[in-house]
């Protein structure tokens, strides 16, 4: 292995305009500071000062390492600044100049994005691959500007395809970058029970409790461009371009995605979406594996959240569609509705839910690849417009707690016990 240090590669070109916002290293450190060890976190290419390091170092609990390889010329700063902070950090956290020094890591993120070639990028991870544990994951920032994305861009995608366990893209960013989360092998599943649901760029905050989906800025922003170019094109007299206008708030609403208490019960499966339990049944689907399923499914309607939680915590171990028709999601014919399934392996067995369309929901939203782990109550997708939400457990492993008619909230309600 090279003795030189490994440091992000940089292109001269976009060095000076690629910055890391606060919303950024938020995404770039979420597997770190929501992982509640113990752990061993690695840090590449940091530089002193950086909030990427703050905030690593601001994630450490007992019984965490953090080992920092700082870029060139960094490291004594960077020494200085963490025996600054005290005695409990500068025992938790060494800092080197080579990657060759560094101890196999839970996490690794790489400090800076990424820019320059499709090699030196390879170059990078290749080294960075010698220093992961069983399981450990890799995150990464690359451009995502048009005009600045490169070859290392390209190359983090390339290598998503193959060990991708979840992307962000931030677009509030200067110039925009794109978070990659690699895992080059498997995860043990009790790692999962270990996570604190993930932060990711696609719940945009609006305060404290509320946040709202992506998919809708997008939704008002077509609305509300949609009035702007009515307005423009009016005919005198013509307040048509007030519909599109006055849509774009209850449009927004319904991507509305308020933060949940998730229950600390580790015996304790919570539902996946807000809405009316339809039904609790045990029965078989040869589909989804051998044996009994408890089946709990809950009818969304139009005014309920439709962000998707993850029930339980686990290692995504596949996702499928199944394709059918579109009734309404609280008749018995929606049982034959296109749906999505995430199977999950968990420490309890075979888990999956199932992301059903109803007769306006059209489109299922799944973010959470094969691999990915979940934490209990973590968002993972969503559902337009009505729809239903279908959790399956190992039918002699759990006991539900809820029945037709009960009122859920996605993430805190719970609707089983494990036994």
């Amino acid at each position: 292995m090279s003795q030189s240090p490994v440091v992000p590669v940089r292109d001269s070109r976009t060095t000076a305009q690629v910055r890391l916002g606060e919303r950024a290293v938020t995404a770039l450190t979420t597997e770190l500071t929501r992982h509640s060890g113990p752990k061993h976190g690695l840090l590449v290419g940091a530089r002193a000062g950086s909030l990427v390091l703050t905030v690593a170092i601001e994630s450490l609990l007992p019984g965490d390492r953090l080992t920092v390889v700082a870029v060139p010329g960094a490291a004594d700063a960077i020494s200085s600044h963490v025996h600054g902070r005290g005695a409990w950090v500068a025992e938790r956290v060494r800092v080197t100049e080579t990657l060759a020094e560094a101890d196999a890591a839970d996490v690794v993120i790489v400090a800076e994005p990424v820019t320059g070639s499709a090699e030196a990028a390879r170059a990078l991870l290749d080294d960075v691959i010698k220093h992961l544990t069983e399981g450990a994951v890799v995150t990464v920032a690359t451009v995502a500007a048009p005009g600045l994305a490169d070859g290392a861009s390209a190359e983090l995608a390339r290598q998503t395809t193959f060990y991708g366990v979840g992307t962000d893209l931030v677009i509030r960013n200067r110039p925009p970058v794109r978070i990659h989360r690699l895992r080059f092998a498997a995860a043990p599943v009790e790692v999962a029970s270990r996570l604190r649901p993930a932060v990711r760029p696609s719940s945009v905050p609006l305060t404290a409790s509320m946040n709202i989906d992506s998919n809708g800025i997008a939704a008002a922003g077509i609305a509300l461009g949609l009035a702007v170019a009515g307005r423009a094109g009016r005919r005198r007299g013509s307040k048509l371009w007030l519909l599109p206008a006055l849509a774009a708030v209850p449009v927004a609403a319904f991507f509305r995605d308020p933060e949940r208490a998730v229950p600390e019960d580790g015996a304790a499966v919570v539902a996946a979406s807000d809405g009316k339990v339809l039904s609790v049944e045990r029965l078989a689907d040869t589909r989804l594996g051998d044996g009994e399923f408890l089946r709990v499914a809950v009818f969304l309607s139009v005014l309920d959240v439709h962000v998707n939680r993850c029930p339980v915590a686990g290692r995504v171990a596949d996702f499928f569609v199944e394709d059918g028709g579109f009734a309404a999601a609280m008749k018995p014919e929606a049982e034959h509705n296109v749906a999505a399934y995430t199977v999950l392996d968990t420490e309890h067995g075979t888990v999956v839910v199932a992301q059903r369309t109803g007769l306006i929901a059209r489109r299922i939203v799944q973010r959470a690849p094969i691999g990915s782990m979940l934490a209990r109550g973590e968002r993972f997708g969503l559902i337009r417009f009505g729809s239903r939400t279908d959790v399956y457990l190992p039918a002699g492993a759990a006991e539900a707690t809820v029945v037709p008619g009960d009122k859920v909230r996605g993430g805190s309600t719970v609707i089983a016990r494990w036994l």
